[in-house]
């Protein structure tokens, strides 16, 4: 077996609590990403998100760009262009 970075960091293993945690956003602020579609996490069968290594990254990234006064719905739109330049695998 190889290792794989990218499988590991597309992982949902990490509670919501442990990325508030990481990223210094707190959770209402992580749901509200969430509601305005920036960010996916999975829900366990219980409903707990999870969330993954690229999830938090995501999440730097997004609170970044809300610092600097862009608007989640200019947000959406930057990353489904980068998503849309991104090759397939």
């Amino acid at each position: 077996m190889s290792w794989n970075d990218s499988t590991f960091k597309d992982k949902k293993v990490i509670t919501i609590g442990t990325v508030s945690e990481l990223t210094g956003l707190s959770e209402r602020q992580i749901r509200y990403y969430e509601e305005r579609k920036l960010i996916f996490p999975l829900r366990s069968q219980s409903g707990i998100r999870k969330y993954s290594f690229n999830d938090i990254e995501e999440l730097i990234e997004i609170a970044n760009h809300i610092e600097d006064g862009v608007w989640t719905n200019e947000i959406k739109k930057e990353m489904r262009r980068r998503d849309a330049l991104r090759p397939s695998l």
